[in-house]
C-alpha cells in the first residue's frame, strides 16, 4: 500500500526529544546553499493559480533563490513552466512579473521563442550556424496543476506528485472548488530580517496563539488544533468560537461570513491551514483560499510571498467578510513577523541553550525531523568546520 494512503498518525508521543535544530543552522552560509539545493530546488514550489494565467500568452515570472521561473499559458491553453533564461546569453526572456505576449522575445538581443518553448529564431540568423530549434529552446520544468494551483519543481526530488502528496486532504479541499476561484488581488511580498527556518518555526505551532494573536484567539477561542507533518504535509484546523467577538473585525466577520452554497455545513465556520514541506501553506476560509510561503535570500533575510483567491460569483456579504478576514489575518502576519525576529535573534545569543518544546509545539519537531531526513548534518549540535558542510552531509546521508 502507498504510504500516503495509510492513516496519518498525528499523535504526540509521551516521550520525545523536545529540542529543536542547532542554533548554528540558522546562520551558516554553507548550510544555506545545501538547503537551496536539497529543499527549494528539489521540492514542489507553489507559484500561482491557473486563473493568474487565464488566457493564451499570459505569464507569471518568479525567482526561487536566484533561479528564474516563467509560467505561461500556450496557444493550446496548456500551462507550461520554463527557466526564464535565454539560451543565447542568459538574459531573462521575460522581464516583467506578469503580463501577456504574442511571442516570447528576449529583450537583450531579440531571440524569439514559441509558446511551447522551441526557438522560433535568433535575431540576424545569418550571423550564427544553423541552430536546432529544440536544442536551443527554453528549458522546461516539471509542472503540475493541483486544484487549480500551479506547482513547479526545478530538479527531481524525493516528493511524489502533488496529487499524491495532498491525497490525505483531497476530499476536504475538493469542497472549496479552489480550481474555480479567481485572484482577489495581486501577489504580495515582503522581506524579513530572519532565517527562513525561523518563519517556519513560528508558523508550525499554535501554542503562541492565545498570547500573541488576540484577534485569532477572539475568533477561535480554544477551538484550534495543529496536526504535525506526516509524509510531507500537515494540517491546522480552527473553528469559530460561539462568542460574538471582542474585536470589531472579528465580531463583524462572524456576522457577515457567508459560505458558498457548495460548501458542506461542517466547513462553514472554520479556517483550515495545510502545510506543504518545506515552505508553503494553503489556507481556506468560507470566503477564500490563499497561499503563503517563504524563500531564503541570505541566512539573515527571507522573502515572504502569497496571494488570495475568491469565489467568482462573490456577493456583497462575502466580499465584506473577505475584507474583514484579511484584516484579521494581516494583524496575525505582523505579529508573527515580530515573533520570528525575536526567535531568530536567540540563535546568535551565546546564552541561549536551545528549544525546549511543548506538546503543543510538536509541529515544529515534525518539521525539523523532515529537514533532518533530507539534510542529516542538521542533527549535529556542534557547527562543522568551514568548507566541510557539503561533504560531511554527503557522508552522513550515505549511512542512512
Amino acid at each position: 500500500m502507498n504510504k500516503l494512503n495509510v492513516p496519518r498518525d498525528i499523535s504526540v508521543p509521551k516521550v520525545w526529544d523536545r529540542t529543536g535544530l542547532p542554533s548554528w543552522s540558522y546562520h551558516n552560509s554553507e548550510l544555506l546553499e545545501l538547503e537551496k539545493e536539497s529543499l527549494f530546488y528539489s521540492h514542489w514550489q507553489l507559484i500561482c493559480h491557473q486563473s493568474d494565467v487565464s488566457s493564451i500568452g499570459e505569464y507569471i515570472t518568479f525567482d526561487i533563490c536566484k533561479e528564474r521561473i516563467l509560467i505561461l499559458r500556450d496557444d493550446k491553453k496548456v500551462i507550461r513552466a520554463f527557466n526564464n533564461l535565454c539560451r543565447h546569453r542568459g538574459s531573462r526572456v521575460v522581464a516583467d512579473k506578469k503580463g501577456k505576449c504574442s511571442a516570447i522575445v528576449c529583450p537583450f538581443h531579440g531571440w524569439v521563442y514559441n509558446f511551447d518553448g522551441s526557438l522560433r529564431g535568433p535575431a540576424k540568423p545569418s550571423s550564427f550556424p544553423k541552430l536546432d530549434k529544440n536544442k536551443f529552446g527554453l528549458k522546461s520544468l516539471d509542472c503540475e496543476i493541483w486544484n487549480g494551483f500551479v506547482f513547479v519543481r526545478l530538479n527531481k526530488g524525493p516528493q511524489p506528485s502533488v496529487k499524491e502528496l495532498m491525497m490525505p486532504f483531497d476530499e476536504e479541499l475538493s469542497h472549496y472548488k479552489i480550481e474555480e476561484m479567481v485572484p482577489a488581488g495581486d501577489f504580495w511580498t515582503q522581506t524579513s530580517n530572519v532565517n527562513w527556518k525561523s518563519v517556519r518555526d513560528v508558523d508550525n505551532e499554535g501554542y503562541h496563539v492565545p498570547m500573541a494573536h488576540p484577534s485569532l484567539q477572539d475568533l477561535y477561542g480554544k477551538n484550534y488544533f495543529d496536526e504535525p507533518f506526516v509524509n510531507g504535509t500537515s494540517k491546522t484546523h480552527a473553528k469559530f468560537s460561539g462568542k460574538g467577538g471582542r474585536y470589531w473585525s472579528v465580531r463583524n466577520y462572524k456576522k457577515l461570513s457567508t459560505p458558498a452554497k457548495h460548501l458542506p455545513k461542517r466547513l462553514h465556520k472554520s479556517w483550515n491551514y495545510f502545510g506543504i514541506f518545506p515552505n508553503a501553506v494553503i489556507a481556506v476560509t468560507p470566503e477564500l483560499v490563499q497561499f503563503y510561503q517563504e524563500f531564503p535570500i541570505s541566512t539573515k533575510l527571507t522573502l515572504l510571498r502569497g496571494a488570495i483567491y475568491r469565489h467568482q460569483k462573490e456577493n456583497r456579504k462575502q466580499k465584506l467578510a473577505r475584507y474583514l478576514s484579511n484584516r484579521i489575518d494581516q494583524h496575525a502576519i505582523d505579529e508573527d513577523v515580530q515573533l520570528t525576529i525575536w526567535s531568530n535573534e536567540a540563535m546568535e545569543a551565546k546564552s541561549f541553550e536551545g528549544f525546549f518544546l511543548s506538546d503543543l509545539e510538536y509541529g515544529i519537531k515534525s518539521h525539523h525531523d523532515h529537514l533532518r531526513k533530507i539534510i542529516p548534518i542538521l542533527s549535529l549540535d556542534k557547527e562543522p568546520d568551514t568548507n566541510t558542510v557539503y561533504n560531511l552531509n554527503k557522508e552522513m546521508k550515505a549511512k542512512f
